[in-house]
């Protein structure tokens, strides 16, 4: 009984915690992407690797960080769910089971962790890897957490045989080609629904990669620049593109 009563205070914390993060989650999106400059030991090292380390961090991260925003890309463009929240609380007028959600419960939430783990990959931090996406993790089960009491509390048994079915955190891979076969891929709602996150990803990506590895550029900062000045205002023209298409109504998700 007392171990019983612990564990729901404990719960019971969490969503409270859950619903305060909920609030600023956007924030702490931009927060954790600029903790990647937070000075770091590296993981990978020339002493272990050799001359030429530099690409297992690179190539490690990069697969892992795209395999994020795929897992994103075909979430949103398959089955969107609308929880955005209604004046900084969670907030669900439907229970979205369709599409990835009827792979994993939480898979824009499960491709987020991989993109940052990616990038912290990448940047090879030590700090953020060991310390920051563990912290990112705990946020995140506190947010869902905070969630599922909401849609326990309103979709009551329509959730528990959901839940029941459906992993929180771990995709299942079983019916995947059914389900991407069964559905149309709406591109115009990934576009606009991902734009800003896809702006924030890619810029991070480039000023990561061309300063922490002055190899790629011969060492010289004036490759470097010459590409931070073609890269950067392509991603931004990206970006106000498809902002024009979704605040001019032209497309709609």
């Amino acid at each position: 009984m007392v171990q019983f009563h612990g564990n729901y205070c404990k719960k019971e914390y969490m969503i409270s915690i859950g619903n305060f993060f909920f609030k600023y989650r956007n924030i702490l999106f931009i927060v954790l992407y600029l903790a990647l400059f937070i000075p770091s030991k590296e993981i990978f090292t020339k002493n272990w690797l050799g001359e030429n380390y530099f690409w297992w961090p690179m190539i490690i991260g990069l697969i892992i960080t795209v395999t994020g925003q795929l897992i994103r890309g075909a979430t949103i463009g398959l089955a969107y769910i609308i929880r955005g929240g209604n004046n900084g609380k969670v907030y669900a007028e439907n229970l979205v089971t369709t599409g990835i959600f009827s792979h994993c419960r939480n898979p824009l939430y499960v491709g987020n962790i991989l993109m940052l783990l990616g990038v912290g990959i990448i940047a090879n931090s030590l700090i953020y890897v060991g310390l920051i996406i563990p912290l990112f993790l705990f946020i995140y089960q506190s947010i869902v957490l905070a969630e599922e009491s909401f849609l326990k509390n309103k979709f009551g048994k329509e959730f528990y045989k959901y839940c029941e079915r459906t992993n929180r955190w771990i995709p299942s891979l079983k019916g995947i080609s059914k389900t991407l076969d069964s559905m149309r891929f709406n591109w115009k709602r990934w576009l606009i629904k991902e734009y800003n996150t896809q702006y924030v990803w890619l810029t991070g990506l480039a000023l990561i990669i061309l300063f922490k590895y002055p190899q790629l550029t011969g060492y010289d900062d004036t490759n470097r620049n010459i590409l931070l000045f073609i890269l950067l205002p392509l991603f931004l023209i990206y970006y106000f593109i498809i902002r024009y298409f979704k605040k001019s109504g032209r497309w709609t998700g």
